[in-house]
């Protein structure tokens, strides 16, 4: 008996079994796109508690494993720092380095060329520090790690690298992603954590109000001779925003550590961003006015888009924002990486609860109450830090005063004071 191979081509019912068994998605219970330090945070967050969860990011994972300095030092209040500490994060910062987290004592801000400040000191916040610093780059490296421990412990995270989302999908059974290379993915819930300017949100169909300050900032980090004591400086220059973020000694030179960030107009920023680090160094000496010595410039120098945004829904069928895809801050209030570790906390402290009941973890009432919730602790902060921003940059005679006024007002109202050190604390 011959057997003869069939060179017919395959029907059109051959063709739609084929294709269906191609697209077929993998499950999961939650996709989390975007592997910043907030989508790091909530996938190691809901680890352990019999989730399956999927963590997307486009970039590839040797950046996560090793991500490069950004200029970027980060001010955490005292709830977030421990809800890093309950995630592990915390611990793995000081062991990337045992320079890396220096304490927030006290904080002045000061206007125009006046010495005056208003000073809110860490008593009114009732800690011996208001809050502590540390590299982002050294914030995502740590995150990455302990979510490696998550896999190799659970083994419930699956971590997918160097493919971009392509579309996006929800209804009222499920959430559905196609990555660039056409794999499918479905989970009850999807989560956006990939930017303030977020593709995923915005493919959602979620749309958000957002304010161009017209300004870009330059961060360097840099060493001076004059020491800070661990104050934080927020100056309000003529044409100029300068801020002061302590840092601990440089170990190489023992000498007085800070990174700075400069706001000027964009293409003021890019010339700055062409000096030589002599004359970068010497130029940012002068803008101090030489109240920090001479300065030092020890770090690349990075530039970043003033812009705030505000998304006019943080929720959607199956799906939900955290980190800066929730709320994308103006960093004069330094509370843009808090409210994207608030969200984290606030969002899986809710899709637990819910596990642990058996209960939907992406109900319509689940997903309401949380973006009622962030809200209620972001909104008014995000409105009062734009009307903020806004003051300290219009550069007129009014304003010059007004302002003056608003911070010597302030050094006299301790009820005021100890409210701004609540913010500064978490304690909102």
């Amino acid at each position: 008996m011959h057997l003869r191979q069939s060179h017919s081509k395959p029907g059109p019912c051959m063709c739609r079994l084929v294709e269906r068994l191609y697209t077929a998605p993998m499950n999961y219970d939650i996709i989390i796109v975007g592997a910043g330090p907030a989508g790091l945070c909530l996938a190691r967050a809901l680890s352990g508690h019999g989730l399956r969860i999927a963590l997307i990011e486009q970039q590839p994972e040797q950046v996560l494993q090793d991500p490069p300095f950004d200029g970027r030092e980060i001010a955490m209040t005292q709830r977030t720092v421990n809800t890093l500490r309950q995630l592990g994060v915390w611990e793995r910062i000081a062991a990337l380095d045992p320079h890396a987290l220096a304490p927030l004592k006290d904080a002045q801000v000061f206007n125009g060329p006046s010495t005056f400040a208003m000073k809110i000191e860490h008593e009114h916040g009732k800690a011996s520090e208001l809050g502590w610093f540390a590299s982002n780059h050294l914030i995502r490296k740590a995150a990455y790690a302990c979510v490696q421990d998550s896999i190799a412990k659970h083994g419930d995270i699956t971590l997918i690298t160097g493919k971009k989302v392509q579309r996006t999908s929800a209804n009222a059974q499920a959430a559905r992603v196609e990555l660039e290379d056409g794999t499918a993915l479905q989970a009850r819930l999807l989560v956006a954590a990939d930017s303030r300017f977020s593709s995923i949100r915005r493919a959602m169909g979620l749309g958000a109000d957002m304010v161009d300050f017209g300004r870009s900032m330059l961060v360097s980090m840099v060493t001076h001779t004059v020491p800070h004591d661990h104050v934080a400086w927020e100056w309000f220059g003529h044409g100029q925003t300068l801020a002061l973020l302590p840092m601990n000694d440089d170990p190489a030179t023992g000498l007085p550590r800070s990174s700075v960030v400069l706001t000027l107009r964009h293409q003021q920023i890019e010339a700055e961003m062409q000096m030589s680090e002599e004359d970068f160094s010497a130029d940012l000496t002068r803008r101090f006015d030489g109240r920090l010595g001479r300065i030092t410039l020890i770090s690349t120098r990075h530039t970043y888009p003033l812009v705030g945004v505000y998304p006019r829904a943080l929720v959607g069928p199956r799906f939900a924002c955290v980190g800066d895809a929730a709320v994308g801050m103006h960093p004069v209030t330094a509370h843009g990486f808090n409210f994207g570790v608030l969200s984290v906390e606030t969002l899986s402290h809710l899709l637990l609860r819910a596990q642990a009941n058996e209960q939907d973890i992406a109900s319509p009432e689940l997903l309401r109450s949380y973006e009622r919730k962030h809200r209620l602790a972001t909104r008014p902060l995000y409105l009062i830090t734009a009307a903020i921003a806004r003051l300290y940059n219009t550069e007129n005679p009014a304003a010059h005063l007004l302002r003056t006024a608003g911070l010597q007002i302030g050094q006299r109202l301790p009820l005021f004071k100890r409210a701004v050190a609540a913010s500064l604390t978490g304690k909102f």
